[in-house]
């Protein structure tokens, strides 16, 4: 398994990713199309990182440790994520945040630009990180420090993603939870901790591809993430609908709203929902 490095070896990794983004992107809006919803592109997200992870560790020439390790860890999530997100959109209609954007009857460029072609060029730019590290020298001395911290950092995301879902899959099970605000383990400490999470797993990937110059120069791949998660498709969408449920306001002020902090006492807020 040998490759090249440096900018030679970025641009065979990077061309192969992108290859890969356009065909796997292309696929998504065919079948969507003939599904008549366009939802099923939230299930290549994470998968689509699986392939550019495992491109990055293939094509690349640099340290094939570290290669590994992102490949593994990308895999991890993304599959996870792709598994979890398939449950979620399977025999339902358009996602009300592709409607909104769309509009009535949207045509097929309209579609491509507002929804494919965006998430493609996010992939590629957030997965900059694995693609960087994978065509740059091995880790040395201090800088194992770096790369161990982004391997915890990223246990610690993946962790408050799976049990976030999970915790909130099991709530939203029990009929007797309907009409009630989920503020139970996690949720009582964060109200978005699967977005934490995923935001944490990509500071983790970046740490690690940072143990080795010039893999701390894709810094803006972390930010990127975490500001779609934080203000633009993630959180802040998602509260937008949530503020008008009864038992929502109170929850978000004994609540931190992204990053993990213990919660607030409830001062007689209403009957939704149930501390832990």
């Amino acid at each position: 398994m040998t490759g090249l490095t440096g900018w030679a070896g970025f641009g065979v990794v990077t061309g192969a990713s992108l290859l890969f983004i356009v065909v796997l992107q292309a696929i998504t809006f065919a079948v969507g199309r003939r599904l008549g919803h366009y939802n099923v592109v939230d299930v290549i997200w994470g998968f689509g990182f699986v392939g550019i992870g495992w491109i990055a560790l293939i094509l690349g020439g640099g340290d094939i440790t570290r290669r590994w390790i992102l490949a593994v860890a990308v895999t991890v999530w993304g599959l996870r994520l792709t598994w979890h997100m398939l449950g979620k959109v399977r025999g339902k209609g358009e996602d009300p945040r592709y409607a909104k954007v769309l509009g009535e009857n949207p045509s097929a460029e309209r579609v491509i630009r507002k929804i494919f072609g965006t998430q493609g060029a996010a992939q590629w730019f957030v997965s900059l990180p694995l693609q960087v590290s994978a065509v740059t020298h091995a880790t040395h001395g201090i800088w194992w420090i770096v790369l161990i911290a982004g391997v915890v950092l990223w246990a610690i995301g993946i962790s408050f993603e799976a049990i976030g879902d999970a915790q909130m899959t099991s709530f939203k099970s029990d009929p007797s939870n309907k009409g009630k605000i989920m503020d139970r383990g996690l949720w009582a400490w964060t109200r978005h901790p699967n977005y934490f999470g995923d935001s944490a797993v990509w500071w983790g990937m970046w740490l690690i591809a940072a143990s080795a110059w010039p893999g701390v120069l894709t810094v803006l791949s972390p930010v990127v993430m975490t500001y779609f998660l934080v203000f633009a498709t993630g959180a802040r969408l998602l509260e937008q609908s949530m503020s008008k449920r009864d038992g929502y306001p109170e929850y978000q002020q004994r609540t931190s709203y992204f990053f993990p902090l213990p919660p607030k006492t409830r001062e007689g807020a209403g009957s939704q929902g149930h501390a832990p």
